[in-house]
Parts: C-alpha cells; sequence; structure tokens
C-alpha cells in the first residue's frame, strides 16, 4: 500500500536470457539434417509473488526448472517453422508453471545472410490477453 492508502500494482518479472539450444529447426531440406542453435529469452510474470518477503522458492518460478523442461523439449522436437516452436515453448511453460503471462522471443542465428539473427517475440497470457 502506497503512502496515500492506494494499492500499489506490482509485477515482478522472471527472466531467462540467451538460453542457447541446439535442436533440428527449418523448411529446407539442408536444414532437415543438421542441428541448428536457436536462442530463447523468456520473460515470465509472476502472480502476486511474495517471494521476496518469504526467501522461499515455492512463491516463484524456478528459472532453472523452466530452463531445464524448455531445453528438453526444444531438443526432443522438430519444427518447420519457429513460430510453431515458439507457440509450443509459450503453452509448455504457461501450463507447467506458475505464471500469468510470458514474453518469449526466440532466435535464429546465422540463418540469414548478413543478419545476426532472426526471430521472432510472441506474448502470451493464460487469460489469453497478452
Amino acid at each position: 500500500m502506497a503512502d496515500d492508502g492506494t494499492q500499489l500494482m506490482a509485477k515482478d518479472i522472471i527472466f531467462i536470457e540467451g538460453l542457447e539450444i541446439e535442436t533440428i529447426i527449418g523448411v529446407y531440406e539442408h536444414e532437415r539434417d543438421i542441428k541448428q542453435k536457436v536462442v530463447l529469452d523468456i520473460e515470465m510474470t509472476l502472480p502476486e509473488s511474495n517471494a521476496s518477503s518469504s526467501d522461499d522458492l515455492r512463491h516463484t518460478v524456478d528459472y532453472d526448472a523452466v530452463s531445464k523442461l524448455v531445453t528438453s523439449y526444444v531438443i526432443d522436437t522438430q519444427y518447420q517453422l519457429i513460430e510453431s516452436l515458439a507457440e509450443q515453448v509459450a503453452s509448455l511453460v504457461l501450463g507447467a508453471f506458475a505464471t500469468d503471462s510470458l514474453k518469449l522471443k526466440l532466435s535464429k542465428p546465422g540463418a540469414v545472410k548478413n543478419a545476426k539473427s532472426v526471430g521472432l517475440i510472441i506474448l502470451r497470457s493464460v487469460d489469453g490477453n497478452p
């Protein structure tokens, strides 16, 4: 509560930046024969977290557990489009962890000549509103 008695709106965001994973992804035949690196940045909004006062991992999203689950999933799947992979990763995280919403950036470095990376950013939430 603020000094003037009004209720403050607070949101905490847990993030994972630069999660590098090798997987088979791509439309072209030459892409289907090799593993390529994808890089994920994930931001997860916490619902009314009291982890800062409790100092208890049960009151937040365990970013190590998220990283392990996402890495395992991406390694074990093969998609043609980064859009499909991003959507499935978002659904996986939203379904498995106590997060209201997430922002996911999926990059595919080296996919386009003369570009450092190409990719996609998606916003997803449990209630369907970004």
